[in-house]
């Protein structure tokens, strides 16, 4: 696992309806009952991993810089955890907001 995020470090986040009623994607793993925001340290391994990520159709989609506190503080209050992924996909490190 890698370490934590500073809490003023930036992080990359996919976001719903950018320029308009933006919010954040996140995911849930039916089989775990886990839902999380897939967070990335670099902008281009956020650009290669949300190729394959799931999308609705019709939504655009954008890859936004966020300070890592910001986007623990929307995770707590929406019930969800962070996942720091690599482009592959492959997490590095999940986080519980309330950590942070």
């Amino acid at each position: 696992m890698s370490k934590q995020p500073e809490k003023d470090s930036w992080v990359y986040v996919a976001v719903e309806n950018p320029g308009g009623d933006e919010k954040f994607v996140g995911l849930a793993d039916d089989k775990s009952k886990i839902a999380y925001i897939p967070a990335f340290l670099a902008k281009d391994e956020a650009q290669a991993c949300f190729l394959n990520m799931p999308r609705e159709s019709g939504k655009k989609y954008e890859i936004q810089a966020v300070i890592f506190e910001d986007l623990a503080n929307d995770a707590l209050d929406n019930g969800f955890l962070i996942f720091i992924l690599n482009s592959e996909g492959k997490i590095l490190n999940k986080i519980d907001p309330s950590t942070v």
